[in-house]
């Protein structure tokens, strides 16, 4: 194998024009992704990404069976897995047995629907690893919707969410409506797990919507750069991974996952050293006062 089988920028420019609609989307749910991961992290639901992908990649798969939108039938599916996870899963034990039980449910009628597709095996392939020249006018509008509809709610029931995120007790107690709450929020995270499957595929979204909030909580525990950290992350690896997928011969999501584990790692090493550091200075402080006191 050459370099020239995995990167060519031969024609990059022309290419690049042609893929304006998928860097726009890319952008979007990189940004919007990053955000909502900071709630994912935050409420321990990185699992339930997962379970909400396989039952969207399972809508998606039926609408392609049956002639329908993919994207619509990707949004069916993952507010149908958001709904029962969220009225259902109200305790952690019982939100990853809920989990446990749709994700085969939704990855094998998924592999059923595209079985039995018998349109081109690109576009069956593309549900699973992502697919960047799948972004029509019309699908990018969607998603494009999509996100900025994620992106309103999110900010609406930004301040009771963190608060019910941190402190479920203590904002139960506070009279806030907690069940509510984690219903409306699985919503919208059922909303940008349907549009990151349609880029990146059902079965690696979590390298949207998990690593940069994890990335970014290993630098950060600040309320405001945590999250503005998350989204930047979250675009850098979703446009990253769309540009070096244009003048690439893989599919998409190798490159945004390998973009965002790297930052990731990044983070880890930047928080280790600082951590380092700061015991250093603590053990020195404490032997520069430990004479002093002993004097006294």
């Amino acid at each position: 194998m050459s370099w020239s089988d995995v990167f060519s920028f031969e024609d990059y420019g022309a290419l690049l024009q042609l893929m304006t609609n998928s860097i726009v989307a890319a952008a979007a749910l990189g940004i919007v992704g990053g955000l909502i991961g900071v709630f994912v992290m935050q409420r321990d639901m990185a699992f339930a990404v997962h379970g909400i992908s396989e039952l969207s990649f399972a809508g998606a798969a039926a609408a392609l069976l049956f002639g329908g939108s993919v994207v619509a039938g990707s949004l069916a599916g993952a507010i149908v897995a958001a709904l029962l996870i969220g009225v259902l899963g109200a305790k952690a034990r019982d939100r990853n047995s809920i989990v446990g039980v749709l994700m085969p449910f939704g990855l094998g009628l998924g592999i059923l629907f595209i079985s039995l597709y018998s349109g081109r095996s690109a576009n069956r392939f593309s549900l699973l690893t992502g697919q960047i020249v799948s972004v029509s006018n019309p699908d990018l509008s969607a998603l494009v919707v999509l996100s900025v509809i994620v992106l309103v709610g999110l900010i609406v029931i930004w301040n009771p969410l963190r608060f019910d995120s941190l402190d479920p007790q203590s904002a139960e107690a506070r009279g806030l409506p907690t069940r509510g709450l984690s219903i409306v929020f699985m919503l919208l995270l059922g909303a940008i797990v349907a549009a990151a499957v349609h880029i990146i595929g059902a079965l690696l979204v979590m390298a949207l919507l998990v690593t940069p909030a994890a990335a970014a909580m290993r630098i950060s525990h600040g309320p405001v750069a945590v999250p503005l950290l998350s989204a930047l992350f979250g675009f850098i690896a979703a446009v990253g991974g769309i540009l070096l997928a244009i003048a690439g011969t893989l599919p998409v999501s190798p490159y945004i996952t390998t973009i965002s584990f790297a930052i990731y790692l990044v983070c880890r090493i930047v928080a280790a050293r600082r951590d380092r550091t700061l015991r250093t200075r603590l053990e020195a402080a404490k032997l520069h006062t430990a004479p002093v006191a002993a004097g006294k």
